[in-house]
């Protein structure tokens, strides 16, 4: 069992309330898991605790062993490493006495090379200075030069030494006395000093990097040291850099030649900013000035402007990293000057291809519908009304309305094209112009898009809308076109506006420009609003007004007054008018959105049922008439349900409640009058209801109305 507990115990982690279950799952195992004894179980647990006190005892004892070996373990490393440390000590001393030992020595041997090196370098400088005096006489003896160091391409670094020295020296020499030993150095200091670039172009061409950098090393005390930069960049960008793309390949070519540059050159820095120079002011301008050249058309040379700019923009970020020793704008400064004769003129190529653009499209789209833009007539409106006014007088029809077959002449396709256009148009505009010209150039385009959209477009479509509502109190049933041109106009105003929110207003927002961007942007959207609030009226008046007529011809006496007991039904008139109504309504759901489908709602609904009150009170009924009004009324009131207007509603439920003073009995008319429909009208609306009743003499004679016509208005 000890060795059983030294297991459990040993677990980890050691959970004390597991070992206890497990002694009790054990126990309970040896009497029968379905019984249990209390007394067994007490005393396993007396026996586990004695045997976990003799564990604990042979445990102790084991740590007590352990512990003295410990500590006679700790004894015998404490003296070990007492002897190590005296003997690091001894050798600590000793190393001190070596270094000092050391140092007097290398006191001695610099003296000693002090004092050696002053008396070598006369002798040296006597040695170089004879040599020189040698080389020299070479040159001050009459004839050709017949050195064999000057000759031999294997000695050209030591000559290049030589003449190098001589040449300096003969700056110092009188002309006179010297000049034509002068003129021999100069000839040979350029004979070698070309020899020298030859062999470094050689080198470049055989990647031989070491030798490169020593013919450098030699090269830089030459006057003609530029050259051999001219050379080496020359070689470089002599390659292919990319097809027919320049771009693609410089920022790759940049990056493997600043690292033979860094190798090979003392000032590699320097001569990179050249590398890039060159780059820009040939490779760059070149093939810029050969992409633009071709001005014809203009479309495509923006396209290739913007292209071109911002391409070598983004170079221009990533080439800075090359650029550490130069000027910061530097760069940028080499762009400007390569676009400078096409950005200076940009923003008028611009304005003139964006509105041929416009016009284009605008051009195309009504080939397209076979229309030919009219000017529209001052005078038309007035002309008319007055036609209208005639017509209705005289009972004829000398209004000629232009409907076009129902086209809007409205396109949101057209309109897309001309916002994608101008969106381009903006977009290149804030990358090509000076930051102090962006406002007024973008207001210039902004101004553009305005009048061919707004202007061109937009008010074009509505005022042949306009002129294609029919008049009001038309004779024959008006073909409604208004509601689809206010609702495409809606849309096009809708993508104007995310097009201004986008391009528009932030390069011109807390600028000078701005007000006047916005005020040229309202007079616009102020012109078409007030234009599709006029088609509106016009719209609802001929809507109306055709409803108006149609009923007073259509609509018979006897519909209200028959003779005798009718099925009580609506009449054909009001069901006609309802047919006419219920596609009209909706449309208006289909094209009018927002606040403005509310407010056109509720209008629709008060002029419909001001139509239907008015043309109500021009007949006498009779109960089986009045009957007919009522289903008339439900049936005007059920059309009037989808207007969701609560105004509406209201004025066609004290409509029917006012019909149905025509159908209540005569002892009753007092009760309904002051019932809560039509408590708050006021008594004379209620009267003049009264009046149209067949019977209404007869109940004026019996004094039954002396109640209605003295309440008051609550």
């Amino acid at each position: 069992m000890l060795s059983q507990y030294v297991e459990e115990l040993e677990q980890d982690p050691f959970e004390v309330e597991e070992f206890i279950e497990r002694l009790c799952w054990r126990t309970n195992n040896e009497i029968g898991s379905d019984q249990f004894d209390p007394d067994l179980l007490h005393e396993t647990f007396v026996e586990t605790i004695k045997d976990l006190r003799i564990l604990q005892e042979r445990q102790q004892r084991k740590c007590d062993k352990l512990e003295d070996a410990l500590k006679e373990e700790q004894k015998v490393f404490v003296k070990a490493v007492d002897k190590f440390v005296g003997k690091h000590q001894v050798s600590v001393d000793y190393f001190h006495q070596l270094d000092e030992k050391i140092n007097s020595v290398a006191g001695k041997v610099i003296h000693l090379g002090e004092q050696l090196e002053n008396v070598n370098i006369p002798r040296s400088r006597a040695v170089e200075a004879q040599l020189l005096l040698s080389h020299m006489g070479d040159f001050l003896t009459p004839g050709p030069i017949v050195n064999d160091v000057y000759s031999d391409k294997a000695r050209l670094f030591e000559a290049a030494d030589i003449i190098q020295k001589l040449y300096m020296i003969s700056q110092d020499l009188p002309a006179s006395r010297f000049a034509n030993a002068k003129k021999k150095i100069e000839g040979k200091y350029d004979e070698i000093e070309m020899q020298l670039i030859e062999e470094f172009a050689t080198a470049q061409k055989m990647e031989n990097i070491d030798r490169m950098k020593e013919i450098s090393t030699i090269l830089s005390q030459f006057k003609g040291y530029s050259q051999v930069i001219d050379v080496f960049i020359e070689q470089s960008q002599a390659v292919t850099y990319g097809g027919r793309d320049v771009f693609d390949g410089i920022v790759p070519l940049c990056h493997k030649n600043y690292k033979i540059i860094k190798q090979v050159f003392n000032a590699p820095d320097q001569v990179m900013s050249k590398f890039i120079l060159n780059i820009y002011q040939l490779k760059i301008n070149q093939f810029v000035q050969t992409k633009l050249d071709d001005r014809k058309d203009e479309g495509k040379y923006l396209k290739t402007l913007y292209e071109l700019y911002s391409r070598t923009l983004k170079l221009s970020n990533e080439l800075q990293e090359f650029m550490k020793d130069s000027d910061d704008d530097l760069l940028q400064k080499l762009t400007a000057n390569i676009f400078s004769s096409h950005l200076g003129s940009y923003i008028e190529v611009e304005s003139r291809s964006l509105e041929a653009r416009c016009q284009l499209e605008l051009r195309k789209f009504y080939e397209n519908k076979n229309h030919q833009k009219k000017q529209v007539e001052r005078f038309h409106e007035l002309r008319r009304d007055m036609q209208a006014l005639i017509g209705a007088r005289a009972n004829i029809n000398i209004a000629q309305i232009e409907d076009y077959g129902g086209e809007t002449f409205l396109s949101e396709e057209l309109a897309i094209n001309l916002l994608q256009q101008s969106s381009c148009a903006l977009e290149r505009c804030c990358l090509l112009s000076k930051e102090v010209d962006l406002p007024r150039n973008i207001l210039k385009l902004a101004d553009i898009l305005l009048r061919f959209l707004l202007h061109e477009h937009v008010d074009y479509a509505l005022d042949l809308g306009l002129q294609a509502i029919p008049i009001a109190e038309c004779k024959s049933m008006p073909q409604i076109y208004f509601f689809d041109v206010a609702q495409k106009c809606n849309t096009i105003v809708h993508l104007l506006e995310k097009t201004y929110n986008a391009s528009v207003i932030p390069n011109v927002l807390s600028t000078a420009q701005y007000t006047d961007c916005m005020q040229k942007k309202r007079f616009y959207l102020e012109s078409i609003e007030s234009k599709i609030e006029t088609g509106l009226e016009r719209t609802l008046n001929a809507i109306f007004g055709w409803v108006k007529t149609y009923l007073q011809n259509e609509q018979k006496k006897t519909d209200f007054k028959p003779d005798s007991d009718v099925d009580t039904v609506a009449s054909n008139a009001c069901l006609s008018v309802v047919q006419y109504i219920n596609p009209l309504i909706n449309l208006v759901q289909r094209t009018i959105d927002g606040e403005n489908l509310s407010a056109v709602m509720t209008e629709f609904g008060v002029r419909y049922h001001r139509v239907i009150y008015e043309h109500l009170q021009q007949f006498q009924y009779n109960t089986a008439g009045a009957m007919c009004a009522i289903c008339d009324v439900n049936e005007y009131r059920k059309s009037a349900r989808p207007l969701q207007s609560p105004l509406v509603t209201q004025l066609f439920d004290v409509l029917h409640a006012l019909c149905n003073l025509l159908l209540v009995k005569v002892e009753n008319l007092q009760e309904v009058c002051g019932g809560e429909t039509l408590n708050y009208l006021d008594k004379s609306v209620v009267m003049n209801f009264i009046q149209l009743r067949s019977d209404y003499k007869s109940i004026k004679i019996s004094n039954s109305l002396k109640g209605i016509s003295d309440q008051r208005h609550v």
